[in-house]
């Protein structure tokens, strides 16, 4: 018997239907919530387990039909989502929800489904080549960058350049900036070189705004900006110079001007590359270092080329399969980044009621990209069906053996939080997508490699190198809302 008593579309990718929960399954749930109810409560006059059911329903009604729809809304909706073949992207959304003893339980449920998309023939994309191999410049330049992290600093008189580092003060000339230019600022900010100076950090307190800020910058480094390396070379202990900064916001240029003192000109004396230097990194010999440093720098070109690769296949797969998006779907991946967002700002520090951020226009800012990877998802989804691509589920279970490792626990424990999160079946569906895009760059049998991690070899990585990026289990592709209800996109 069917328990859907309307179904219509109500957009693209919407569709709307009224499910009826019939009056005896109704009254036998609401029958099994009061028996319920009856052990646990006490009322004066009656003996615990004894209360009349005509009371506890009199009594309870409110709180005994919202705990009987919790249990059979997922029920009958599951039944109602088999039963017309949905293939929902997110929970569904229930309305119209009425329920009362004696009559069927009706609600309406509002759910997103996936669009059509017609894969035809999978070939001919143009994707970048490029070298891969280092050049002997490439590898002397990553030597170098490797003694200076063990470099002698030596006072010198002359004038400062590039290599050289500059230690001195820094005053502030100009108003301090205001939050909304933090907020602007803090995203550069953040990848500044080790050392460099953050020049708004004055603007969190006006009243040490007068003070000067201690600057140390090595000039030309990496995060290290190039106006200030400019005005700082040439420059003598005792000198000064001034500085002004200047950012993009909402189309207009901000500015922002220091005083520089040096004080100190300093210039590396680096160590010979042998033996001895190579022992600090780990290795026997230099020969062993030089060839670490050029296997790292393979890797890193490897993965810059996949990574251009990639990005060139989703950019022709979304031209060749366009697709009217799911509204709901591009609204909670956007939200989703939001929450991101919040987050990771969260967690530097930043006093997010204090920055005066326009969130409704951040949400705004990110939706074409929420578009797009949306629309990515949706069209690798449909590719990956129609080469009838499986995930490999050893592969699978050593993925999941290894991410557990890296957090210190046993695969069952993490796959059972996945689980209860809502997050083992989208992790799946990302890792199967990523298989798909192995298969499409033509990197090996997609079959065998699903869900496999990237191969690191630690023992060729260069010394000082960042360790691997964690398993990605925390991506918006591999999350869900935990309700049970819904499926991942």
């Amino acid at each position: 018997m069917s328990v859907v008593t309307s179904f219509e579309d109500v957009g693209p990718c919407r569709k709307k239907m009224t499910i009826e929960v019939p009056a005896p399954a109704v009254e036998a749930e609401i029958g099994r919530v009061v028996d319920g109810y009856r052990r646990q409560v006490s009322i004066p006059g009656f003996r615990k387990g004894k209360v009349p059911a005509s009371l506890l329903r009199k009594r309870f009604r409110e709180d005994i039909e919202r705990e009987v729809a919790d249990r059979l809304v997922p029920r009958y909706w599951h039944q109602a989502q088999a039963e017309k073949s949905l293939d929902p992207l997110l929970p569904p959304q229930v309305e119209e929800l009425e329920i009362e003893a004696g009559k069927p339980l009706t609600f309406t449920a509002v759910v997103e489904v996936r669009p059509d998309i017609t894969i035809g023939e999978i070939a001919d994309f143009e994707l970048p080549e490029g070298q891969t191999e280092p050049g002997e410049d490439e590898k002397d330049d990553a030597l170098r960058n490797l003694r200076r992290g063990h470099a002698t600093w030596t006072s010198v008189e002359r004038g400062a350049s590039r290599g050289d580092m500059v230690i001195g003060l820094m005053h502030r000339l100009d108003e301090p900036a205001t939050a909304e230019e933090l907020s602007q600022d803090e995203s550069s900010d953040s990848e500044s070189a080790e050392g460099e100076v953050a020049v708004d950090a004055e603007a969190e307190d006006s009243e040490s705004s007068a003070a000067p800020e201690p600057l140390q910058v090595e000039l030309g480094a990496q995060g290290v900006e190039e106006e200030l390396t400019l005005a700082l070379t040439g420059l003598t202990a005792g000198q000064n110079t001034e500085y002004t900064r200047r950012h993009e916001h909402e189309g207009e240029t901000h500015e922002h001007k220091f005083r520089i003192e040096v004080e100190e000109v300093k210039e590396p004396e680096l160590p010979e590359l042998n033996d001895d230097l190579a022992e600090k990194f780990g290795f026997k010999s230099a020969s062993e270092l030089e060839s670490a440093v050029l296997d790292n720098l393979r890797s890193t070109k490897e993965q810059e080329l996949r990574g251009q690769r990639q990005k060139a296949l989703l950019e022709q797969l979304r031209e060749r399969y366009p697709v009217e998006l799911p509204e709901g779907v591009v609204e909670h991946e956007s939200e989703e980044m939001l929450q991101d967002t919040m987050q990771r700002l969260g967690g530097q520090g930043v006093d997010l009621d204090q920055m005066g951020i326009d969130w409704k226009k951040v949400v705004g800012d990110m939706r074409p990209q929420a578009e797009q990877r949306v629309h990515e998802r949706l069209v690798l989804d449909a590719v990956g069906a129609h080469l009838q691509l499986k995930l490999d589920e050893s592969a699978f279970e050593q993925f999941l053996t290894m991410a557990a490792a890296e957090r210190r626990m046993s695969s069952q424990v993490l796959r059972q939080q996945l689980s209860e999160n809502g997050r083992l079946e989208p992790l799946r569906a990302q890792l199967l997508r990523d298989q798909t895009v192995r298969h499409l760059l033509g990197e090996g049998d997609a079959e065998e490699d699903a869900a496999a991690p990237e191969d690191t070899d630690e023992d060729a990585a260069a010394p000082d190198a960042a360790a691997p990026d964690d398993v990605a289990l925390d991506d918006k592709e591999t999350q869900s809302a935990s309700d049970e209800d819904g499926t991942d996109s």
